[in-house]
């Protein structure tokens, strides 16, 4: 049975052949996933959507460099990632995290899934907050903390997948996933009343 790395790669092939359509099919396999990342980084729909539309515009020209080292989607993101930043630097702005973090993505989080499971008010209240003090505690996070924890929790990229998106060694993806999961259980414990040496 073909992989999805095995698919991309006919994909691939069949694009360096000439055929858009193959293109077309990267496209609509992983635009969902590259907005998700970008509005991230943006935290503007609009926005999110012309650079979208740019890292789709740049892979496809930079498609026949594309040795196949690492996966397509992982080769992809890191193009999303620093058109992303491009946009941003030539507007003078600073990467925000503005973005709504709802309680389903909070999947590191394992109170939250408790949380879920009852329906009292007192339990969608609880979960409410935990989700506000989650996407507040990643607002407050430096961009590549940031980067590094939605590529893993919410993207659900392996470690060598980050390190090779975020063009760092895989020990600096760990200390920046450890990082930002400490400084939001900062934030978490008085919520859920726990001590320090536990984390959630």
């Amino acid at each position: 049975m073909a992989t999805e790395r095995d698919i991309d790669k006919q994909l691939i092939e069949r694009v360096r052949q000439g055929d858009k359509m193959a293109f077309d099919t990267l496209v609509t396999k992983y635009e969902r996933r590259v907005f998700r990342l970008v509005m991230r980084l943006l935290g503007n729909p609009s926005e999110a959507e012309d650079v979208v539309q740019e890292t789709f515009i740049k892979a496809y020209r930079a498609l026949p460099q594309f040795r196949g080292d690492s996966a397509f989607y992982t080769w992809l993101y890191r193009i999303g990632i620093n058109t992303a930043r491009n946009f941003l630097d030539t507007r003078g702005r600073q990467v925000p995290f503005s973005a709504d973090i709802r309680a389903e993505d909070v999947s590191f989080h394992e109170e939250g899934g408790n949380l879920r499971d009852i329906e009292t008010p007192e339990s969608v209240l609880a979960s409410k907050q935990v989700a506000q003090t989650v996407s507040m505690a990643m607002d407050e996070l430096p961009e590549d903390l940031r980067t590094a924890l939605s590529l893993r929790e919410i993207e659900g990229l392996s470690y060598d997948e980050i390190a090779s998106v975020m063009a760092c060694p895989i020990g600096t993806v760990r200390s920046r996933i450890f990082r930002a999961r400490e400084s939001i259980a900062t934030r978490l414990r008085p919520l859920l009343g726990t001590s320090a040496h536990i984390r959630w």
